[in-house]
């Protein structure tokens, strides 16, 4: 199946939606592969790489990185089929630089702060996009990603520390302007949502008390990015503190 991307859509609004990304064989051996990771590898992680609600319950598991530890996931940095999609919207040569895995857990209050992933990666220029793969049925319920349209040409804002564990860092001036550019993206299993790295997005806090909401993501980035090092010490260590802070490490 061909992918038509619009790479004049996405630099203008700085998101792309390709709904049923993977063939159908491709997606139900990632779901198992990532339900075969938390199952038999997430329980001997540490904090710094398995966040949960609540670690004593490990229903409430939200967010997973550094996932290419495990082989097959480190394979998976390849596959063809994400590369290529980069590619196409970067319009050079990619890598792969992280993989991930978000969760919303049901019965759990917390919303994803307005943030620009750039501002976590350091990356100069900043030619980096994260693409996000639902695995649940997503909508405004369940806490659907919402992005300000376009605020991808708007450059890095201020940050400041927040209290949501995984997302240290979020926008100190999101207001009114914000929100009236804001789109909400309902998703279904197999979707895939493409934001740059500059992109200001955010997510409301699960209100279902039955539904997760889980997605696999992989951050790709063009070939000649460079870190800015002094930027990511300081973000790292900002991170670091409030996860020492908020799990008491």
């Amino acid at each position: 199946m061909k992918i038509e991307l619009s790479r004049s859509q996405f630099e203008n609004d700085g998101f792309l939606v390709i709904r049923n990304f993977l063939p159908d064989a491709e997606f139900a051996a990632l779901t198992e592969n990532v339900d075969r990771f938390i199952r038999d590898v997430v329980p001997g992680l540490s904090s710094a790489f398995a966040f949960y609600d609540d670690r004593d319950r490990p229903e409430t598991l939200k967010q997973l990185s550094h996932m290419d530890s495990d082989s097959f996931f480190a394979d998976y940095k390849s596959h063809p089929r994400w590369l290529e999609t980069a590619q196409t919207l970067l319009g050079e040569e990619t890598v792969v630089q992280g993989i991930e895995w978000f969760n919303k857990p049901p019965n759990t209050d917390h919303a994803t702060p307005p943030h620009q992933d750039n501002y976590y990666f350091c990356l100069t220029p900043p030619r980096v996009l994260t693409m996000w793969l639902a695995l649940d049925p997503i909508d405004h319920e369940n806490g659907c990603l919402r992005y300000i349209k376009g605020s991808n040409g708007d450059g890095l804002r201020p940050h400041h520390r927040t209290q949501t564990l995984g997302f240290s860092q979020g926008l100190s001036d999101f207001g009114e302007r914000d929100s009236e550019r804001e789109e909400a993206i309902v998703a279904e299993p197999n979707d895939l949502l493409i934001h740059h790295g500059n992109t200001i997005h955010r997510a409301d806090a699960n209100t279902s008390t039955t539904r997760h909401r889980r997605s696999f993501a992989m951050v790709v980035r063009a070939i000649n990015c460079q870190r800015d090092e002094s930027a990511y010490g300081t973000y790292l260590e900002s991170s670091n503190q409030q996860r020492n802070e908020l799990v008491g490490e």
